[in-house]
């Protein structure tokens, strides 16, 4: 049996509300944090992050004074107060008291002005020697390979170890009056004694300073080429570009802050070189370290000997702040 609706009565129809879209909640906006004014007349006080975030204070101690203390006198103890000694004598002549005298007797007189001559040319000589030579050696050890590059490296590591006069012994050995050359010579051909007289002349003096100071330019260049990118080389080698140029664009820029620093100290070394000049033994070359020996201990002129080396170590220091600022103008 089925039921049939009354007449008159629409059939139900049982109908499935709608799916409804899921509602999203928005969220609240972030709300800025608020900060609290403090009242007029009263200092802000910090908050709990800033608390914990600020370290406790501690009184600092002068340790870098106490560090620096004994350095600082020893420093003053061995070489200021000496050369405190050597200004004031040198503003005290024999006759008693202070005056210019000293001064104005010993930069006055022609043996100074010839010593001084003598001092600058030839450390500017020996300066450009040393860095033609020392950058040509520097080249060949570190792009020319051949058997035994990092010996001679090593070696120039040694031979700056090595004194001064002992380089001078060694060139008189060989082109002294009676040296290895010479003899030869005279062996071979007969004549008294041999063309080699040049090591008792400023040009031996010369010879000598290039010699020794060589290393000291050649040292900074072999580790300045360490540093440079070898692509660049292999680069413009492969574009067609020979070695002279190579060597003028590429390597060159890259050495002049070593050559600069190299060229100044073999500059104020060779101002104030005594050891190879007396070696030598070269007649009529006085330079201002000999000048000084000369006043002190052969003439007792201690006022005078005192002007020279002040005006020594005025050159030396005035050169060595010279080159602080082209480097620093460089950017070496």
């Amino acid at each position: 049996m089925t039921s049939e609706p009354a007449s008159g009565r629409a059939p139900m129809t049982t109908e499935r509300a709608p799916v409804q879209a899921p509602t999203t909640t928005d969220r609240a906006p972030e709300q800025a944090p608020t900060t609290t004014e403090p009242a007029p007349g009263r200092a802000p006080t910090p908050t709990e992050p800033a608390l914990r975030a600020a370290p406790a204070r501690t009184p600092r101690l002068p340790t870098a004074a106490l560090w620096a203390t004994p350095p600082v006198a020893l420093l003053t103890l061995v070489f200021l107060y000496p050369l405190a000694l050597v200004v004031r004598q040198s503003f005290q002549p024999d006759t008693g008291g202070t005056s210019l005298t000293p001064y104005t007797d010993v930069l006055t007189s022609a043996v100074f002005r010839d010593a001084l001559w003598n001092t600058v040319w030839i450390a500017v000589a020996a300066t450009a020697g040393c860095l033609v030579l020392g950058f040509v050696l520097a080249l060949i050890i570190a792009f020319v390979p051949f058997p035994g590059a990092r010996a001679v490296a090593k070696f120039i590591d040694v031979f700056l170890a090595f004194p001064s006069f002992l380089i001078t012994l060694a060139l008189l050995f060989i082109y002294g009056s009676v040296g290895m050359a010479n003899g030869l010579w005279t062996d071979v051909t007969g004549t008294a004694e041999g063309p080699f007289q040049f090591l008792t002349t400023p040009w031996g003096v010369l010879l000598a300073e290039i010699t020794y100071f060589t290393p000291f330019v050649v040292r900074p260049l072999l580790a300045a080429f360490s540093q440079l990118d070898t692509a660049q080389i292999e680069v413009a080698g492969s574009l067609g570009a020979r070695a002279p140029r190579i060597v003028r664009q590429v390597i060159l820029p890259e050495a002049l802050p070593a050559l600069a620093a190299g060229g100044s100290l073999v500059l104020v070394l060779c101002l104030n070189e005594f050891g190879i000049v007396l070696f030598t033994g070269a007649k009529g070359v006085t330079t201002l370290p000999t000048l000084v020996y000369g006043k002190a201990i052969l003439e007792s002129d201690y006022p005078g000997a005192c002007v020279v080396a002040v005006v020594n170590v005025l050159i030396s220091v005035g050169l060595y702040g010279l080159y602080r600022v082209v480097s620093r103008r460089a950017g070496a």
